[in-house]
């Protein structure tokens, strides 16, 4: 029994002698039906953040990793956004320029830079154009015009200072499709966000030196209310076939923000299911 057993053992050596030893493969391709991505973290400065879209942006900027600040004038929702998704919140109404002024540079002092900034902020008020004041378009341009210019010019100020320059940077401001269409009485809303898209691709053009790319991002109907009680009528109108969710603005906030994104500067990105360019004719 035992020269048996070391016979055929030695026949099976020689057979496999010459084959290499066969190894077991793994693989980092995702499974089939996900895609991965690569987002380091960031720092992040959103305006605007405690609620609706705003919220939505800084939750999917902590969740992918990042270190996220927001100031918003509304205290309460504030610190419930800032506890529900680990955040930092600065209590700021940004129509006062030294508030918000100090925000971005605490949160830079705070974090040794700033990476991104979302300009989110902003009021929509419509009045008839006969009895619009100039106190409330000057409140309207001070709370969705004038913040960006605040901020981009803080971090502008900090990267100027830099002993090492840094190679990424990302400004995001919101703008809506109200500065490419319009309804009567929206003249305040419509010329600030205008102004939002004048001044993305005027600051993109000033900070390429500081290798900061910005860009706009102009939504259209999204519904930051209760979802469920938007009509079916809602959702047809729509190339989509649904009205937007704060998310959708979110996801296209990371989107530019990714490192592969650096070719995209200088535009506008609109996101609103179609809507601008559905020729509607009433019969």
């Amino acid at each position: 029994m035992a020269d048996n057993y070391l016979e055929k053992k030695f026949e099976e050596y020689n057979a496999n002698r010459g084959k290499r030893p066969q190894t077991k493969r793994t693989t980092t391709l995702p499974k089939a039906g996900t895609i991965q991505m690569k987002f380091p973290p960031r720092r992040v400065f959103v305006t605007g953040g405690a609620k609706g879209i705003g919220r939505a942006i800084v939750a999917r900027f902590c969740s992918a990793g990042c270190r996220v600040a927001f100031c918003d004038i509304d205290s309460r929702a504030g610190q419930a956004t800032a506890e529900a998704t680990g955040s930092r919140f600065y209590p700021v109404d940004v129509t006062d320029a030294s508030a918000l002024r100090h925000a971005v540079e605490s949160v830079i002092a705070l974090w040794g830079d700033l990476d991104i900034l979302v300009n989110n902020v902003g009021i929509c008020k419509f009045e008839p154009l006969e009895s619009l004041s100039l106190d409330a378009f000057d409140k309207t341009v001070a709370t969705n015009l004038r913040p960006v210019i605040i901020t981009a010019q803080a971090m502008a100020r900090h990267r100027a200072g830099l002993a090492e320059p840094s190679t990424y940077g990302r400004i995001i401001n919101i703008s809506s499709t109200r500065h490419i269409m319009s309804e009567p009485d929206s003249e305040a809303y419509a010329a600030t966000k205008g102004g939002v898209a004048a001044l993305t691709h005027a600051l993109a053009a000033s900070l390429a030196k500081y290798h900061i790319t910005v860009n706009s991002i102009s939504p259209g109907w999204i519904e930051t209310g209760n979802y469920d009680t938007l009509r079916a009528v809602d959702h047809e109108q729509h190339m989509s076939r649904r009205v937007g969710r704060p998310d959708d603005i979110a996801s296209a906030c990371l989107y530019l923000s990714m490192p592969e994104s650096d070719f995209i500067t200088a535009t506008d990105i609109v996101v609103d299911g179609g809507m601008t360019h559905k020729m509607i004719y009433e019969e």
